[in-house]
């Protein structure tokens, strides 16, 4: 299996602006950046998490993207069902589209395998907080950048 790169971005675009700019606001050229990512591609990303509602935006000088809850109240689950839309291991997993079922619906021996697989991975990224990968951050000792715009020198 393999998550599509909207999910793996949108984490770590979002692990970045809960790391670096806590409750700040944070522009997409600072995390395209910090983090390799197209700013351009980064834009299209912020759009579903804006609609899932974990992101917030503000235009001007000042404005830039912030997180719309905090870090500890968003899971990786939130980012990647934001970002995938479902989150299923196989089509013959029960949460998908009925058209698409198994052809051996009730029938096959492995549907309860990947049903049951799908859903021990969904909640262990319910489980995991952006706070978490905070937390995860400080102990691997990466250095916070703070933001020029909000520095002030006397």
């Amino acid at each position: 299996m393999k998550f599509s790169t909207k999910s793996r971005y949108g984490l770590r675009a979002l692990f970045d602006m809960a790391y670096h700019s806590g409750t700040l606001p944070a522009q997409i050229k600072d995390i395209s950046r910090r983090q390799n990512i197209s700013p351009r591609y980064l834009e299209q990303i912020f759009q579903d998490l804006k609609k899932a509602g974990l992101l917030n935006s503000r235009r001007g000088p000042q404005g830039g993207y912030s997180l719309a809850k905090k870090p500890q109240e968003i899971s990786v689950r939130d980012i990647v069902l934001a970002a995938e839309g479902a989150m299923t291991l196989t089509k013959s997993d029960k949460k998908t589209d009925a058209t698409e079922s198994c052809e051996f619906d009730n029938q096959c021996v492995t549907q309860r395998i990947w049903a049951e697989a799908s859903q021990k991975l969904e909640d262990y990224f319910e489980s995991v907080t952006l706070k978490d990968l905070c937390d995860e951050g400080k102990q691997l000792g990466l250095e916070k950048e703070l933001d020029h715009r909000f520095m002030y020198y006397i």
